[in-house]
């Protein structure tokens, strides 16, 4: 039985509720550099990550390019524009790590919308947040630099608990370029030239930041 106390949102769950999900529910575990949950799959099922970090993803295969949309960790939920109206979202996923998740219903979920104002609670706010997240990426691909866009994605992700870039330690230069709408040698190149300046150390995966003020400065020219 899961513990919902430990999912953000979700600790004002009744019991009848808490007894339902756990009822439906169930455990799927995807292992490290696979294929997750599909457009198929999300027409019928609804996810609560537990475990790990799955990429949400566009390709075009004519030119080779693929864009991060965003990044599922712990607590994010999959797919909530299929739960709201009923249709195909057509992106691919692909695990970073080896991730553990929580697989419900989907019709089950739109008759909990319905009966319990405190799932509510839970699924909106983090609907509204993924509108911000793309509106987000949509704008800054737009509108900003690549240089920009990757000192946007540095500072976004700075725990100020520790000195590095903890979701970043996970990432390829590859990924982080796919999340930021480039070529893995462009990431590769400013990169270096934020690590000539001081700014950050790079060791193998890790970047870790050394300055955060001449982070903000450089990102206010």
């Amino acid at each position: 039985m899961l513990d919902f106390k430990t999912i953000k949102g979700f600790s004002g769950l009744s019991e009848p509720l808490i007894d339902e999900i756990n009822r439906c529910g169930k455990i799927r575990i995807y292992p490290k550099n696979s294929v997750a949950m599909d457009s198929d799959d999300t027409l019928k099922k609804f996810y609560i990550i537990l475990e790990g970090c799955i990429k949400v993803y566009q390709y075009n295969p004519q030119n080779n390019k693929e864009q991060t949309l965003y990044l599922l960790k712990e607590k994010d939920f999959f797919d909530v524009l299929t739960v709201l109206d009923g249709k195909e979202h057509e992106v691919m996923t692909q695990t970073l790590e080896t991730s553990r998740v929580l697989e419900l219903p989907i019709e089950k979920v739109r008759v909990w919308i319905d009966k319990y104002p405190a799932f509510n609670r839970a699924f909106f706010p983090y609907l509204a947040k993924q509108f911000r997240e793309v509106e987000e990426l949509s704008i800054n691909l737009s509108l900003y630099d690549t240089s920009t866009r990757l000192m946007k994605l540095l500072l976004k992700n700075i725990d100020h608990s520790v000195k590095g870039l903890p979701l970043l330690q996970k990432l390829s230069h590859e990924e982080i370029a796919s999340m930021i709408g480039t070529a893995r040698q462009v990431v590769n190149r400013e990169l270096q030239a934020l690590k000539k300046e001081g700014i950050i150390d790079i060791k193998r995966k890790s970047i870790t930041l050394n300055n955060l003020n001449k982070l903000i400065e450089k990102l206010s020219k």
